[in-house]
C-alpha cells in the first residue's frame, strides 16, 4: 500500500555523465587539480569522490557527444510519487539506463530536460 502523498527530498548522489574522450581530464580535473577526497564505488567507468554532503560520481559514457549532470531526488513512496509526478505531467525517462527489477526507483526528466533517479530512502545508493 502507498502512501497517499509522496514526500521527495534531494538525494546526495550527483552523476556526471562523461563521452570516452573527456572522462580521464574531467576525473583529473576532481582528482588532481580540486583534489576532493575519493570514495569507492563500483569501479570501472565509474569514479567518485566527496562533494560536499553529496558523492559526485563520473561515469563514462559511450554514445554521447557532451557531458550531462543527473540528479537523485529521494521520496518516502516511488508508487506514490510515479503517480503525483504523473499527474503533474513530468516525463517519465526509465529507457535511458537500465535500473534492473529489483531497483525501487525511475528515471524522469525535468521540463529543462535534466535526467533525474527518483528512488527510495531505503535503498539510496553509496
Amino acid at each position: 500500500m502507498t502512501d497517499q502523498h509522496a514526500v521527495f527530498s534531494g538525494g546526495r548522489n550527483i552523476a556526471m555523465k562523461v563521452p570516452p574522450h573527456r572522462y580521464d581530464a574531467t576525473v583529473g580535473f576532481y582528482r588532481d587539480v580540486l583534489q576532493l577526497p575519493p570514495i569507492s564505488g563500483p569501479g570501472g567507468d565509474a569514479t567518485g569522490f566527496e562533494f560536499g554532503s553529496c558523492n559526485l560520481w563520473i561515469d563514462r559514457c559511450p554514445g554521447l557527444s557532451q557531458a550531462e549532470v543527473w540528479l537523485e531526488v529521494v521520496a518516502s513512496d516511488t508508487g506514490a510519487a510515479a503517480s503525483a509526478l504523473e499527474q503533474a505531467g513530468v516525463a517519465r525517462r526509465d529507457e535511458i539506463e537500465d535500473l534492473g527489477t529489483a531497483f525501487d526507483g525511475f528515471w524522469i526528466s525535468s521540463p529543462s530536460d535534466v535526467i533525474h533517479l527518483v528512488d527510495s530512502r531505503k535503498q539510496s545508493w553509496a
